[in-house]
């Protein structure tokens, strides 16, 4: 098995033919579209409509292919500046075609009698979503002259701070015990078994970011206010107006979410301060022992065995799944380890173009890292589920993106927890606790802090030191009396990617959203057995061509009410109740 994922399959280097056959054809296709584009009220909407569908099909399917070759080798060596530079010139490339594609979305969005010739043809039929969003997205569109500007400004803007976040924290030397490593190495080390690693590495991480703490302030300052002044000019209430319209998803919706949220957040902080006294701590949990395993479980795998554990525990869900996970590791769909230069966390992107996904990760052997395994390997069931789409109808929203990934998660430690016995129950319970307070409590922080940032930053510039103290404030909102304020993380906002993004915002949410539906579809499952799956693979498909509430309708749930997160809380505070039994 190899330790790094192979893109052959995409391209076999910068002097591949193929790669370089398809860069020249990007120009070559940027021009018809632009000689295209003045003709278009010269015919009928009826001819036009379909031949604008295969225009935007064809450049789309070679932009993506391009975008997704240089976004991968990038994310596993950031200081490459070959690939900075293709990156750089594909998205120059991309930008000439701005004006243009707001001309043909505006013409889409006013096209008459549309409904009327889409029923005389399939494929306009299979983009009737794609379609009526796009009508509703012309609200906010701008001058076909006002895009083509923004797009080609976002290029060394947004575009370029996001750069260089990714680049300072890939490349960041942290020193430790008299050597250096990377961020993503010594954040590792909270997973230690040794409370004094723990407590020293949590130490080196935060003297580390003194390094670059300034730059990254920069970068998170500039990306919110160019997102405020485009907020401004598309004309949206806000920045969360605007990540809840492309995110295809109400306002109710959230506000349910999170008034479920916070009638649990008590029940999390007593998970923690039960941890914290386990641990000897008398002021609750210190960030530094956050991710400390308790009991036994310290069993350690090797990606051979990563991989059999999760086929194991995935065979009795769904054989397609399983055999997925196989072609994952046996076909080099996987980067595994941390090394400098490679990005920190996890991600999955999918390749529906060619039937497969790619995945990173930072393994260091724990059971949570079979578990990011298992999140990220949903990500590419998702993918599966949706690969026989039309290529427009690829991409779902931010939301329902983690909705596979979660539901992997909690039937790998459902199962795990089912199996184990004495101490190792509740190690294992500990550890599914620890992966739901993330996305509870630390998402809920997070949110927070990104609201406020975007609100500050409308009249003022937010140096290091108050993203800091802000941050110790949304988490002190979010974790409460569960952590030892003493020891907190005042720079969680440099080293989540999630923040500096040019094109999506509030990415932390989601993750809450995730969870919870997950946990409410996998409550379903429990009761329909084998009988679920097939609506689970009909409800992932439909991600992409749906609304998020009509997406949880296929599962007879109502997003917009309390009563289904709380329900899908309970079954966390269960879990919290049988942990504080256990852990007496």
């Amino acid at each position: 098995m190899n330790a790094e994922w192979s893109l052959d399959i995409l391209y076999k280097g910068y002097q591949d033919k193929a790669f370089q056959y398809d860069f020249e054809k990007m120009s070559v296709m940027i021009q018809k579209i632009k000689d295209y584009v003045p003709t278009l009220e010269d015919r009928t909407a009826e001819e036009t409509v379909p031949s604008l569908i295969c225009c935007l099909e064809e450049y789309f399917l070679v932009s993506r292919r391009l975008n997704t070759y240089l976004v991968l080798r990038q994310s596993t060596n950031t200081a490459d500046s070959e690939t900075a530079a293709l990156l750089g010139k594909l998205e120059e490339l991309d930008s000439k075609l701005s004006r243009e594609i707001a001309i043909i979305k505006k013409y889409l969005a006013h096209a008459k009698d549309l409904e009327q010739f889409m029923e005389k043809n399939k494929k306009l039929r299979d983009y009737k979503f794609f379609l009526w969003e796009n009508k509703k997205d012309a609200k906010y569109a701008l001058s076909e002259e006002v895009e083509e500007v923004i797009a080609k400004m976002n290029l060394s803007a947004g575009s370029g701070w996001s750069m260089m976040q990714q680049y300072l924290t890939s490349t960041l030397e942290v020193d430790y015990n008299g050597g250096k490593t990377t961020l993503s190495g010594i954040r590792n080390l909270a997973y230690s078994n040794d409370a004094s690693v723990r407590k020293s590495a949590y130490e080196a991480e935060l003297a580390a970011y003194g390094k670059i703490k300034d730059a990254v302030a920069f970068s998170l300052n500039n990306l919110k206010s160019q997102v405020n002044t485009l907020v401004e000019l598309r004309g949206y209430e806000s920045a969360l107006a605007m990540t809840l319209h492309q995110s295809k998803m109400k306002q109710e919706t959230l506000d349910a979410m999170f008034t479920a949220m916070n009638e649990y957040l008590p029940k999390f902080h007593a998970y923690l301060r039960r941890k914290a006294e386990l641990l000897g701590h008398k002021d609750g949990l210190p960030w530094y022992d956050l991710f400390a395993p308790l009991g036994k479980a310290d069993r350690t795998f090797t990606t051979e065995e990563a991989r059999d554990y999760l086929v194991e525990h995935f065979r009795g869900f769904a054989d397609d799944l399983a055999d997925m996970i196989l072609e994952a590791f046996d076909r080099e769909w996987i980067d595994f380890y941390p090394h400098s230069g490679k990005v920190g966390g996890a991600f999955c992107e999918n390749l529906p173009y060619i039937k497969q996904s790619r995945i990173l990760t930072n393994f260091d052997g724990t059971l949570g890292d079979v578990v990011t395994l298992a999140h990220e390997l949903g990500h590419a069931y998702h993918g599966l589920n949706i690969q026989e789409h039309l290529p427009l109808n690829w991409d779902y929203s931010m939301p329902v993106a983690e909705t596979a990934s979660t539901f992997n998660e909690t039937v790998i430690m459902n199962a795990a927890i089912a199996e184990a016995k004495g101490e190792e129950k509740l190690a294992l319970l500990e550890n599914q606790l620890q992966d739901v307070t993330q996305i509870i409590c630390d998402i809920y922080s997070r949110f927070l802090f990104e609201s406020a940032v975007f609100e500050k930053r409308k009249n003022s510039f937010l140096f290091s030191s108050e993203l800091e103290q802000l941050m110790l404030k949304t988490q002190k909102e979010a974790y409460g009396n569960g952590l030892d304020h003493s020891f907190l993380h005042p720079f969680m906002w440099i080293c989540k990617s999630h923040y500096y993004s040019d094109s999506l915002n509030f990415y932390n949410f989601p993750y809450a959203f995730g969870g919870l539906f997950a946990r409410g579809l996998y409550a379903q499952y429990q009761e329909e057995g084998a009988s679920f799956v097939p609506k689970y693979r009909a409800l992932l498909k439909a991600t992409t061509v749906s609304t998020v509430e009509d997406v949880a309708l296929m599962a007879d749930i109502d997003l917009t009410a309390p009563a289904f997160w709380r329900q899908s809380l309970q079954t966390v505070s269960d879990s919290i109740d049988l942990f504080l039994e256990l852990s007496k």
